[in-house]
């Protein structure tokens, strides 16, 4: 691989054990990161705002990956659901203060579902807890579910897939209600439920709800190029400015 191409950070998940709490990861987020031209690199949730500060100075991009549920209580934003698989307060509170960070130094972020509502919880969006309860009727979006999203056209996210629609792997109970102040919503459902945001001001700060890694077609391994791209930019221009 060229020694030029760009790190990119990737949090996993935090199993908390007895004998010790263990960092895990799915390799198919890696896989399609280096599939796209970056390096990959795991990160634990640990360390105080000075290290995540320093950590940023050290990557180029970043993949917020899927996970477990939000503890709403701990945020402050009223109960959790009782439905919900709570992720360690550790990786919660680690997760949210990196993208909070890494968005406002403009650092090239993909969330993927998890990632994607930490995305919109950072910036202090409304998170629906439990599909279908809060959408009474709406389709399967768990377990793997296989179905249509339309993609706005007018968006970066249209510009990078380059369709209107697309199939999409699903593996979610929970969603944002919409996109956070100074977000749009480019991509829904054909119920209206969002399935893609961006930061038309960022230089890449897009989440999606889906699981690109795992969805059919090649339109979806542009989302990993348009981050390693995104990435390579950011790389260069803080060379240069340094």
């Amino acid at each position: 691989m060229d020694s030029r191409a760009p790190l990119i950070a990737i949090n996993g998940l935090l199993d908390e054990r007895p004998a010790g709490d263990r960092l895990s990861l799915p390799v198919r987020y890696a896989e399609r990161v280096r599939e796209a031209g970056g390096v990959p690199v795991a990160i634990t949730p640990a360390g105080d705002e000075r290290d995540l500060l320093a950590l940023l100075d050290r990557v180029d991009g970043l993949v917020f990956s899927g996970g477990d549920d939000f503890d709403m209580e701990r945020l402050g934003r009223g109960p959790t659901h009782p439905a919900a698989d709570c992720t360690p307060a550790a990786k919660q509170d680690f997760d949210l203060k990196l993208a909070r960070l890494a968005i406002d130094r403009g650092v090239p972020v993909l969330g993927i579902c998890y990632g994607m509502q930490l995305l919109g919880l950072a910036e202090e969006a409304t998170l629906l807890q439990h599909l279908p309860e809060d959408r009474p009727g709406c389709q399967e979006h768990s377990g793997g579910a296989v179905h249509e999203v339309n993609i706005n056209q007018a968006s970066k996210l249209g510009a990078l897939l380059g369709v209107e629609s697309l199939a999409v792997v699903s593996r979610h109970h929970q969603a944002l209600e919409d996109a956070p102040s100074g977000w749009s919503v480019v991509a829904r459902d054909s119920e209206g439920l969002v399935e893609a945001i961006e930061h038309p001001h960022h230089p890449f700060a897009l989440g999606v709800q889906w699981h690109p890694e795992l969805s059919p077609g090649t339109a979806h391994d542009a989302l990993f190029a348009g981050l390693v791209t995104a990435a390579m930019e950011h790389k260069t221009s803080t060379a240069t400015s340094s």
